[in-house]
Parts: C-alpha cells; sequence; structure tokens
C-alpha cells in the first residue's frame, strides 16, 4: 500500500463494482484511505475482495445499495461512518447510458437516467454532507463527462442531458460549502474501457462491438482509452488535500478527444 495523499481518509464510492468505480476503490486503498464501496451488483463484494487480495492491510466494507433510493444511501454513509469513524470524501460515480433515437426514447429510459445519474449524486451528497459538516470539511468527486457539456453524439439524449446537469450540480454545492471546507468538484471523462462502453460499444455496433471501441481510440489523439485506475488517479488527487485550494472546477480527462477540430486537416 502507497503511503500518502489518502491516509487518514474515508471514502464512501459508489458503483464501485466494476469499471470506473472498482478503478477508483484500488486507487483510494493504494494511497490509504478506508473505503465504502456501495454498488446494486451483489459482485461489489467479490471486487472488494480482489483489492484486498491486492493490499492486504486494506480496510473496506460494502454495501449493496441503490443510489437511486435516498435511504437507502442514508444507511450506507452511517454504517461508513459507524465502520471508521468519520466521513470524508464521497465518490459519486454510480451513472448509466443507455443509447435510442431520441424519437424512439421511452419515458422510462429517459427517467431511469435521471434516477441515477442525477438523483443518485444528489443522494449520495445529501447522504454524506452531514458527517462532513460535523468534521468541519470534507471533498465532493463527482463523476460528469465531456458528453453533454462539451461534446455529444446521437443517441445520447437522456445521458448527455443528466450528465450535463452535474456541472450545475458541482458548481452551486462548491460555493455552498466553500466556507464550510467542503471542497467539491468534478470530473469530465471521455472514454474509459469499461463494461458501460462495451455495452454502448453493442448498441452502436451489434455485428462488431469490437471495431466501435477501436474507433473511439483513432479519434483520440493519444489513440487509446482511459484505464479505470488513471480515472482512480483523478479521484484521488480531487479527495487530497493535495486539491486543498481546487473547488467548483470541471476536469476534463479525455485522452486530448476533445481538443482536435476535424481529423483530416493538420499536419499530423
Amino acid at each position: 500500500m502507497v503511503q500518502g495523499k489518502l491516509e487518514g481518509k474515508v471514502a464512501i464510492i459508489t458503483g464501485a463494482a466494476a469499471g470506473l468505480g472498482e478503478g477508483i476503490a484500488e486507487t483510494y486503498v493504494k494511497y490509504g484511505a478506508k473505503i465504502c464501496m456501495v454498488d446494486l451488483d451483489p459482485n461489489v463484494d467479490k471486487t472488494a475482495d480482489r483489492i484486498r487480495g491486492m493490499y492486504p492491510d486494506a480496510q473496506i466494507i460494502t454495501v449493496v445499495a441503490n443510489v437511486a433510493d435516498k435511504q437507502q444511501m442514508i444507511d450506507a454513509a452511517a454504517k461508513t461512518k459507524e465502520a471508521f469513524g468519520s466521513l470524508d470524501v464521497a465518490c459519486c460515480n454510480a451513472g448509466v447510458c443507455r443509447l435510442a433515437p431520441f424519437e424512439e426514447m421511452t419515458d422510462e429510459t429517459r427517467d431511469f437516467h435521471i434516477d441515477v445519474n442525477i438523483k443518485g449524486v444528489w443522494n449520495t451528497c445529501q447522504a454524506a454532507i452531514p458527517y462532513m459538516l460535523e468534521e468541519g470539511k470534507g471533498a465532493i468527486v463527482i463523476a460528469s463527462s465531456v458528453t453533454g457539456d462539451i461534446v455529444a453524439d446521437a443517441g445520447e439524449a437522456a445521458y448527455a442531458m443528466t450528465k450535463a446537469a452535474l456541472v450545475g450540480l458541482t458548481r452551486c454545492l462548491a460555493v455552498e460549502y466553500a466556507d464550510r471546507h467542503i471542497r467539491v468538484n468534478c470530473s469530465q471523462l471521455g472514454y474509459a474501457r469499461t463494461p458501460m462502453v462495451e455495452k454502448m460499444a453493442v448498441e452502436s455496433n451489434p455485428e462488431d462491438p469490437e471495431s466501435a471501441i477501436n474507433d473511439i481510440a483513432v479519434g483520440v489523439p493519444m489513440k487509446r482509452l482511459a484505464k479505470p485506475t488513471e480515472v482512480g488517479e483523478l479521484f484521488a488527487f480531487l479527495g487530497s488535500d493535495e486539491a486543498s485550494y481546487l473547488t467548483g472546477s470541471q476536469v476534463v480527462i479525455d485522452g486530448g478527444s476533445t481538443l482536435p477540430e476535424t481529423m483530416s486537416i493538420g499536419t499530423n
């Protein structure tokens, strides 16, 4: 275990069973944090065991809960406080994306995105902030996206809408809690190789989903997708005291994918 930036901190991490959440959890443990891994998927226990295998001194609890259910998140935060004595960082990572043409997108699909991507973050913040206020400090890291606020693809209306909303929530909470020493920042990820992205690739190209993923990499100046642990490193920084004067920030982590004006003009 790397001694360092998160030593002595307690974090609750949502969507922690796989993908970005797993990468965030692994990175937090690497830097010495005690963590509560929350996910609707009971496999979160297996993910925690894998991380314990890497870091035998890891202090981890798991909670099977739905971020869209406020009481379940209140209970998860309470279990975190009971287990570790504090709650210093909330990593609001849980999210969903389902693609469909806008004219065919059902109200159920729209509301599913709102429930998880917006209400889930809202509920996690409301569950964690009272403990941070008690302690007189804290940090919240929200997983927004480049999608919605900066770019968008066809079929992503619900996802883009909900992820863009998180930028507004980040800014408002940052202002509201700055003088009470709670920092609030958001990440804006391009693409990482996660189960969610693999599912989107199947929805985009059912006959050859791997080609859809390869095509994403072609459009990234660094020519690859992010690793979940690279996103975890950003979350670790934003949750640590190294980011003590950073609040209300939108940190793009996309390998440069939002930079090019075109893919066909230029000396490259």
